[in-house]
């Protein structure tokens, strides 16, 4: 069994804010590996977080985020009490969800609530860039290949447009949204989740006008 120090502990500790004792274990556990014992942490705080998952989060807030005047973003983020609403771990996660909804676009908060249409598309696109593929080497995959491939591309696409499944842009650990979410109930002990939210940026949706300088001043020829 791995000697564990008092200082991998600590780097444990601050990677998952978990108890001293359970950093200790996990490390044990994991035989001294600092990145296997942060996926056993992970693992009992998802089981904590697990006990919470049908609870009612009806509090919380609305977050606003303006970023240099061109991206706006509303996101509503839920707890199960007013106090917690108010506690500064949950109100710095709020802020890093704001923040990552206008700096990564995401279409949906989880892969359950995409229309089962835009799946179908999206999928139709997949396979059209691998028959474009196949034609251009001249190697057919088999249907079971291609399956599978299709699977994996869908699974992508949902990691870049589904906010839960986003990686954190504040974070360096590559924590995705709800493993944050996840964490942190487990650790609060009330259930943290984000239920929607609207983002907007400046002249989305209006067909800017494209100046022809060439046509403008034969015009004004012409008219003269």
């Amino acid at each position: 069994m791995a000697n564990v120090t008092a200082q991998q502990v600590k780097s444990l500790r601050d990677r998952t804010s978990a108890g001293m004792n359970d950093c200790r274990q996990a490390l044990l556990e994991a035989d001294g590996n600092e990145d296997a014992a942060v996926e056993i942490i992970q693992k009992k705080g998802l089981a904590k977080a697990a006990k919470k998952a049908g609870a009612i989060a009806a509090e919380g807030t609305i977050h606003s985020y303006i970023h240099s005047g061109r991206i706006g973003v509303l996101a509503e983020v839920n707890c199960q009490t007013d106090f917690v609403a108010r506690a500064e771990e949950f109100r710095s996660f709020v802020d890093e969800v704001g923040l990552q909804i206008a700096s990564s676009a995401p279409l949906f908060v989880r892969r359950e609530e995409v229309p089962q249409a835009e799946q179908d598309k999206q999928l139709v696109i997949f396979r059209g860039q691998l028959e474009e593929e196949e034609a251009k080497t001249g190697k057919k995959r088999p249907e079971a290949a291609v399956a599978k491939i299709l699977e994996g591309k869908l699974d992508k696409w949902f990691s870049e447009v589904c906010l839960d499944e986003q990686e954190l842009v504040t974070r360096e650990d590559k924590a995705t949204v709800k493993a944050v979410a996840e964490a942190l109930t487990a650790k609060i002990g009330e259930k943290i989740s984000v239920r929607r939210f609207v983002r907007f940026e400046l002249g989305e949706g209006i067909e800017k006008k494209v100046a022809d300088l060439a046509a403008d001043v034969a015009e004004q020829l012409r008219g003269a």
